[in-house]
């Protein structure tokens, strides 16, 4: 056999390494697609959830930022490259991350201080969305992401009263507040009510009948007696014939 040429050493190489290196470029790109489909779920909910941002979807998007913006891993080293643009994300994330976990100890004391608190969080908010909006490639003005939602009052009102409704119903269960009572009516249904008291007026009329009767026995005993002159004697019961006695012959 003839010695292979390079020729032929690179055509056994290509047609060996050939179907492998396709099947890695196509699992590059899925991941590739995947990875922005997520990015854009995150900042898609996150413009539709400005308003709500105790909603779940909202808070979904918040916990996904981590995992849609970690960077791509190299395998073969143990690396993973972070872009400019995705450590951003996960810098700014991380700062307004901090604002919301603040520790009870360091919460606002104060009504003052609450709106500090609050109008502090809608810059990290704002700084969040603006880093979000880069990295997407979307062009967006700062004042646009900071005040250009819509939530009617309605909402607001609802949410309010839900939230009230929430706090109310555990303090009930948990005994910390008492549930009031008050029975104004019971629920009567007029024809049940009415075969009620015609039946009491018929158990009121036997009764009264059967009194009767027992007061109309009792004076003809009294009667009797008195007739008689004595005590009343009670009759003699027929003996039966087997068991009279025989007559003398």
């Amino acid at each position: 056999m003839d010695k292979m040429g390079l020729n032929e050493w690179l055509m056994v190489i290509s047609t060996v390494l050939g179907p492998i290196l396709a099947v890695q470029a196509q699992k590059w790109v899925e991941r590739a697609r995947a990875s922005s489909q997520r990015k854009d779920w995150i900042f898609t909910t996150l413009m539709g959830t400005r308003q709500a941002r105790v909603s779940f979807d909202h808070v979904r998007a918040l916990n996904m930022i981590d995992l849609a913006y970690y960077g791509t891993r190299i395998p073969l080293i143990g690396w993973v490259w972070r872009s400019k643009r995705e450590k951003e994300v996960v810098t700014a994330w991380h700062t307004y991350h901090a604002h919301l976990t603040l520790p009870t100890v360091h919460r606002p004391a104060n009504e003052a201080e609450q709106r500090d608190w609050v109008g502090r969080g809608d810059e990290l908010f704002t700084n969040l969305m603006e880093r979000l909006a880069v990295a997407n490639k979307f062009d967006f003005e700062r004042d646009q992401l900071k005040s250009g939602s819509y939530s009617p009052e309605a909402h607001g009102a609802v949410e309010m009263e839900q939230q009230a409704m929430r706090q109310l119903a555990i303090e009930v269960m948990a005994g910390r507040k008492p549930l009031p009572m008050e029975v104004k009516a019971w629920p009567v249904d007029p024809e049940m009510a009415a075969q009620q008291r015609d039946t009491q007026a018929e158990l009121v009329a036997n009764q009264r009948e059967l009194l009767t009767q027992l007061a109309d026995i009792l004076e003809r005993l009294v009667d009797r007696t008195a007739s008689a002159g004595a005590a009343p004697v009670a009759p003699a019961l027929p003996l039966p014939t087997d068991l009279a006695p025989a007559a003398p012959r």
